[in-house]
């Protein structure tokens, strides 16, 4: 088993930055893939970022891409995900999760994965 904790969410201005932190616990297994995907009201889960423990290969969103990025301290215990030039529709709830199945990476850019923290708000408005 795998135990997720976020942390870093609130309430930022447009332009503003934030750092979230996902406190990784393993137990009885290790993970293909960690990172995050967010869900905003009435929208699908959308994935934001993701590590292939594979290669340390990360993946974006298009999104995101060149404002946000994604990071593992070397024990592989946290994992950040570091969001500038925030925009209000970046606002949505924002989850860690890890893929334990060894499923294509785009799965999980669709926001398909086995392991979810509790998910931390992040909320962009002036």
């Amino acid at each position: 088993q795998l135990q997720l904790v976020e942390s870093g969410g609130g309430l930022v201005q447009p332009g503003g930055s934030l750092r979230l932190s996902c406190a990784v616990s393993r137990f009885t297994s290790d993970y293909y893939a960690i990172g995050w995907i967010r869900q905003a009201p009435g929208k699908e889960r959308e994935g934001v970022s993701v590590i292939v423990s594979a290669d340390d290969s990360t993946y974006y969103a298009d999104s995101v891409k060149g404002r946000f990025t994604i990071s593992q301290d070397n024990a592989k215990t946290t994992v950040y995900l570091q969001m500038n030039s925030l925009k209000p529709e970046d606002t949505a709830n924002y989850y860690c999760a890890a893929d334990l199945s060894g499923r294509p990476t785009i799965a999980f850019m669709r926001g398909v994965s086995d392991t979810w923290g509790q998910g931390t708000q992040v909320t962009v408005s002036s």
